[in-house]
């Protein structure tokens, strides 16, 4: 079971554990990450789930899909060349580890 490594702004850290096959957005709320909202349920319609993902690890998680990426130019924080909607990335073994980043502006 892979565990994630949520960091708030405030630099508290949120470790969660969820088995693999679950989606990031889906782990943080079942263990109430603050900033991870998930308005549209995890549709890729809101940008309400927005994260940024450990440069080191940006390349494991992949890159964005095509609908993913045009809502990245709608979130409530900076979009960065690691942003990534935490409903689109599925948590598998090698993601164990994983670090992300809740933007301020979501918190």
């Amino acid at each position: 079971m892979p565990t994630v490594i949520f960091q708030l702004p405030d630099r508290t850290e949120h470790k969660v554990t969820a088995e693999s096959g679950t989606v990031l957005m889906q782990a943080a709320v079942a263990n109430g990450v603050q900033g991870i909202v998930a308005e549209c349920g995890g549709n890729a319609s809101c940008a309400t789930c927005h994260v940024y993902v450990a440069t080191a690890q940006s390349e494991l998680v992949g890159p964005p899909n095509e609908v993913e990426d045009e809502m990245l130019d709608f979130t409530a924080a900076e979009r960065r060349p690691t942003s990534r909607l935490s409903c689109q990335i599925q948590l598998t073994d090698t993601l164990d580890g994983l670090v992300v980043v809740v933007p301020e502006a979501q918190v």
